[in-house]
Order: structure tokens, then sequence, then C-alpha cells
């Protein structure tokens, strides 16, 4: 029992001088764990569409002698106004401005008032020339619009992700080929900031009062940004 007694003191001084080694070198107390290699690129995906919705905003303007009298007429031309759009196909009707001021001459006496009112109106393309015929027949003497979108906005927006996703890919595949590696499954993927619907410019070209005044669509582009890392294998 004695001759075991210095072999015991051996072994624990062994497990002491291992352990003292993790703590001066913890990564060697661990197994270590290899981080794949990566590649990121920025996607760019656009869908080009034709809008199908317009917005058209129809008001009136009034001056009379009086406030009252101003904004009396003005009620009376908007309510056949808003009737028309409304019978023109005209939906999710929605007040934009109602103003009331006075004019004034040069030694700043009040001449007369004047009232604005402005109502939007959403319809089809197709109907958007005969809803500005509309309002205009019914006393509108401002018209402005039409505003075009697209109704299924969030359906291409998600292709053009799509698309965005692929293009990222590409590149990818194009640094691999200059690097000399291959590419490999994605790692992650991050959305870019979401475009709002872009402004659209138009002119409402005056037609025969016979016709309704033509409304051309055009195009919009979709686009959506994304930034992928793929792994590299």
């Amino acid at each position: 029992m004695r001759r075991l007694l210095p072999l015991v003191l051996v072994a624990a001084a062994v497990l002491a001088v291992a352990a003292l080694a993790g703590v001066g070198r913890p990564e060697a107390a661990r197994s270590e764990v290899a981080t794949p290699d990566t590649v990121t690129t920025l996607g760019h995906g656009v869908v080009t569409v034709a809008p199908d919705e317009a917005t058209v905003s129809a008001g009136v303007h009034t001056q009379a002698a009086s406030a009252s009298e101003a904004l009396a007429e003005n009620a009376k031309l908007m309510n056949a106004v808003v009737a028309a759009l409304k019978a023109a196909g005209g939906e999710n009707l929605q007040t934009q401005q109602v103003s009331l001021f006075p004019q004034t001459n040069e030694q700043g006496q009040v001449t007369a008032y004047v009232a604005d009112d402005t109502v939007s109106a959403k319809t089809k393309i197709a109907h958007a020339g005969a809803l500005v015929d509309a309002a205009v027949g019914a006393g509108a003497n401002t018209v402005s619009g039409p505003s075009l979108d697209v109704s299924d906005r969030d359906a291409r927006y998600r292709d053009a992700l799509a698309k965005a996703v692929d293009d990222a890919r590409l590149k990818a595949e194009a640094l691999a080929k200059a690097g000399g590696f291959g590419v490999g499954p994605v790692s992650s993927v991050t959305e870019g900031a979401s475009q709002g619907p872009p402004v659209e410019t138009f002119a409402a070209v005056a037609g025969k009062r016979d016709a309704a005044t033509p409304i051309e669509p055009g195009t919009q582009d979709v686009t959506a940004d994304v930034t992928v890392t793929f792994r590299i294998r």
C-alpha cells in the first residue's frame, strides 16, 4: 500500500497541470467550432407592371361677398360633385381640403370671401376619364391627378424580392468565378427598405366634350433590394 502512494500523487499533479493549462488558454479547454466562410452580395429586383387603379381629386372654388354665401354656394356645388363621382363609379371618396378665407385689396379691405373644397375618388384606370368628366359636369372647377397605382402591389413586390435574391446569387457566382471558390446555400437574407409607389406625372389630354378625357396608364417599376450571405464551398 505504501508503494501506491507516489503513483497517486503523480496522477493528481498531472490533472492539476492540465486544469491550469485549460484556465490559461480557454480555447484549449473546449472543442473549437469552425465558422464557415461566406460571401455577401446585394441583390436588386424589378417587376414592371401597368397600373390599374386611378385616384382623381376634384374640387369647387367659389367666391362671394360674404363668408356664408361663399360657403353655401360651395357646399351646393360640392354635393353635386360628390353625387356625380359616386354615380360614375368612384370609390373610397375622401375629403382632402375645406377652406374659407377673405380676399383683400391693396388697402387691406375685404372685398370678397373664397371657399374651396376638394374630394378624392378611386376607380379603375378605364373609368378615370369618365370620373373627371362627371366631376366637371357637376360643377367641379379644379381637378388634379390622377395618381396611378397597382391594386396587387404587395404581390408584385414579393415577385421583385424573389428576383432580388436571384440577382444576389448571380453576383456571388461572379465573385466565386473570379475568386476560385464555390457558392453554397444561403446563410442569411436581409430585406432592404421597401419603396413607396412612384409619383406619377401625366397630362390629361383635353379631348372633345363628347368623348371621355383620355388617361394613359403607362407602366410602373416595383422594386426590391436584399442583402444575401452565401456559404462558400
